[in-house]
């Protein structure tokens, strides 16, 4: 059964709930996962995006969601400027992006300490969007639900870890998907839950073997 929200869209500022608002949320996704505000950020914009981005503030919204606005955020249209105030570097150009849906940005965050991740995601309208490569590994989800990704050594062990450290912590799993390189290479388990899952279980998880890398979207989380 549709919602209101899938007839009459977001509560946003526009003017397309697709490039506008949904641009928002791949920003804003991004920034989740990365922790914080970037110190750079390199933005791609891929089809429908790239060409018609600038007339719906695509590129403006981007940047919007990395500074920790929402789709109805009145600042949006002066994020530029805002980024610009706030020391966060920003480029933002065309690309092709193979197999790509035509709303696709592809955004890559550093900062002055080393870190990097390279997010990208897809807006499907009504200001819902899909995420679909993180760190260079295929993956899906939307963001909408607190999500815990797990990007490991796909070795035997791994996803038992995983399940018994958020059993013992009393988290819920509502849904749990494996994606992987090649065998024996890179994996990431992307891992929705109906509880937040605390800093401890996190720490627990970094230090299991085979594990590289713990994010937690808490989609609750107050900037």
């Amino acid at each position: 059964m549709a919602n209101i929200f899938d007839i009459l869209g977001p509560v946003m500022v526009g003017p397309s709930s697709s490039h506008t608002a949904g641009a928002v949320r791949i920003g804003l996704i991004g920034r989740q996962l990365f922790g914080r505000q970037p110190d750079k950020a390199s933005v791609y914009l891929h089809g429908s995006f790239a060409a018609t981005g600038r007339g719906h503030g695509t590129d403006k919204a981007i940047i919007a969601g990395l500074l920790g606005m929402k789709p109805d955020d009145l600042r949006i249209p002066d994020s530029f400027k805002i980024a610009e105030e706030m020391g966060m570097n920003f480029v933002i150009e065309p690309k092709e992006l193979r197999d790509a849906h035509p709303n696709t940005a592809e955004i890559i965050m550093e900062s002055e300490d080393g870190r990097k991740l390279n997010l990208q995601a897809f807006s499907i309208g009504g200001g819902r969007i899909r995420v679909n490569r993180l760190d260079g590994l295929d993956v899906s989800f939307s963001g909408e639900t607190n999500t815990l990704i797990v990007k490991n050594q796909d070795q035997p062990g791994c996803i038992t870890d995983v399940s018994t450290v958020l059993n013992l912590c009393g988290i819920n799993i509502a849904t749990m998907q494996v994606f992987r390189a090649k065998r024996g290479g890179t994996a990431v388990m992307v891992v929705e839950t109906d509880q937040v899952v605390p800093r401890s279980a996190l720490e627990m998880l970094e230090g299991r073997t085979g594990i590289i890398k713990v994010t937690f979207l808490n989609v609750n989380e107050k900037e």
